[in-house]
């Protein structure tokens, strides 16, 4: 199974078919997709002009949407590095039992939907590297009472069938799934008791 670097060069091979071209940017989201597979897709498509069904996109805007990706694939992938350190250095001190924020984390090793998006169509709007920064931030930040992609304090519990991926405090202004290690418990039970909102649309 072909890995991310290796289908990004075939997406970067201009002697290779554009359809082919296309199909390896989408397989890249199979392995790096951090608002999940078809939100990423979505975002990247209007983001770069590329229509979702186009088999022959023009090959600018697939090279502009791989740097998209492969920038913000760096970004997650720093911080995974000094995560994975972190660890070791806890596990030498003795501290061999994660907590919460560990688990989470453990999920989403990799990057593949880290910033979730509950509506494919709904997802924020700033560049996948903006976006992971600001959530890194928070991550390292105690926890606080709003989005940390937008800013946003319109959020809302959505419930899932055994506890899907869905689940989870949702914005309803960027429409990620927000981790729930950086939002307080105050944030959390006030998401609980949201009545159920419609989420904003950013197309």
């Amino acid at each position: 199974m072909a890995g991310f670097r290796s289908l990004a060069r075939q997406v970067r091979d201009p002697r290779s078919d554009l359809a082919l071209r296309r199909y390896s940017l989408r397989k890249c989201l199979e392995r790096f997709a951090p608002y999940g597979h078809r939100a990423t897709w979505d975002h990247l498509c209007t983001r770069h002009g590329i229509g979702p069904e186009d088999r022959s996109p023009d090959p600018a805007r697939l090279m502009r949407a791989l740097d998209e990706l492969e920038a913000a694939r760096a970004v997650w992938l720093g911080y995974e590095a000094g995560f994975a350190e972190r660890r070791r250095r806890e596990k030498h001190d003795g501290l061999r039992r994660p907590g919460a924020f560990d688990d989470w984390h453990r999920r989403t090793w990799g990057g593949y939907g880290v910033a979730r998006c509950a509506d494919p169509a709904v997802h924020p709007s700033a560049p996948l590297a903006v976006v992971l920064r600001r959530l890194i931030a928070a991550l390292e930040s105690e926890p606080g009472t709003v989005c940390p992609v937008c800013a946003g304090d319109g959020i809302h519990w959505r419930q899932e069938p055994e506890h899907g991926p869905w689940s989870g405090p949702v914005c309803t202004g960027c429409g990620i799934v927000v981790p729930q290690p950086v939002l307080t418990p105050g944030a959390l039970a006030k998401a609980r008791s949201a009545p159920r909102r419609d989420l904003a649309s950013v197309a």
